[in-house]
């Protein structure tokens, strides 16, 4: 499907960094539906594209009139936030159309939803739908303090009981992912996104409480961060044998889309597995969330938008 054409309608300023940008049709013709927990990629001016969640605090999602995103103004920024954060009322841009790699599971099984910081977007379709729908849930959002609680008083008023806002100041410290998992049903579907470190502890819980991996789902809110000790390497490409050089700073999707090869992602942030590859030669540097322990240990698969390589070339099955 074509890309569409957006007008900003409005900004809001929901929480400390974060703005809301609501967007409708540029040209007044009807916004392809989605589904709770989708994204759309939204077009930067150097050509790149950034993913951002569809919030649906309405119940729209299937004949939806506006589009809303949320976005936290980040200090490291690569280009995204930045945009999205100049944007003023009246401007157009481009959008994918809506895509989904973050369902609800489960069917009507209890839903635990996990949100850390700006990684409640997603979330909020998710706990719109499951309300309408009447299934068990639980909605656990956790921020740094309540100037960062972007959304809250509009979750408390539709959620009630089934919000729990937990403040880091005000707790003292981290959200209890421990006693979450405990309290969880048995048959749970356990949703959550934020940053890495709440991701992988939580399925390291779950995993350990006996719940199947299939019933833990999570979406990451950034792409990993680039590390100060990052260095270049090869990577060669089985189907033609074509090396190329991947720099510090840039991805190895980023290199090879630039010299023209075909290639299938989507996230870029290594949490929803499209650009899986199967790894021939060489020991691959995971920075993903989606691989598990033991396919990490083995070096046999990576994802190609955010690992990098611990040895000097590594041979795709590309």
């Amino acid at each position: 499907m074509a890309d569409i054409e957006l007008k900003v309608a409005r900004i809001e300023a929901p929480a400390d960094l974060i703005r809301s940008v609501i967007l409708v049709s540029a040209d007044g013709s009807p916004l392809p539906a989605f589904t709770p927990g989708a994204h759309m990629r939204i077009a930067l001016p150097d050509g790149d594209t950034r993913p951002y969640s569809l919030i649906d605090f309405d119940g729209h999602c299937a004949a939806p009139e506006q589009y809303r995103l949320g976005i936290r103004l980040e200090s490291d920024s690569r280009g995204g936030s930045r945009f999205m954060h100049g944007l003023a009322e009246g401007e157009t841009l481009r959008a994918s159309p809506p895509k989904n790699d973050f369902a609800l599971g489960g069917g009507d099984s209890p839903v635990v939803l996990i949100a850390g910081g700006i990684g409640i977007t997603p979330m909020i379709s998710m706990a719109t739908a499951l309300k309408a729908s009447g299934r068990p849930y639980v909605l656990h959002y956790a921020v740094r303090n309540q100037g960062a609680a972007a959304f809250a008083d509009r979750l408390a008023q539709q959620h009630g009981d089934n919000l729990c806002l937990h403040l880091d100041d005000a707790a003292g410290g981290p959200l209890d992912l421990a006693g979450i998992v405990a309290r969880a049903d048995d048959a749970a579907h356990v949703h959550v996104c934020g940053p890495k470190p709440m991701i992988e502890a939580l399925r390291e819980l779950a995993v350990g409480a006996g719940y199947p991996k299939d019933h833990i789902h999570f979406e990451l809110f950034d792409a990993p961060a680039d590390q100060d000790d990052d260095t270049a390497f090869e990577v060669e490409l089985a189907s033609s044998g074509a090396v190329y050089t991947i720099p510090p700073g840039r991805s190895i999707i980023d290199v090879l889309e630039e010299a023209g090869e075909d290639l299938m992602y989507d996230c870029q942030r290594g949490d929803c597995g499209i650009c899986q590859t199967d790894v021939l030669e060489g020991t691959p540097d995971h920075r993903d969330v989606v691989l598990s322990d033991e396919e990490h240990a083995s070096g046999k698969v990576m994802q190609i938008c955010v690992s990098r390589a611990r040895t000097p070339r590594l041979k795709l099955d590309l």
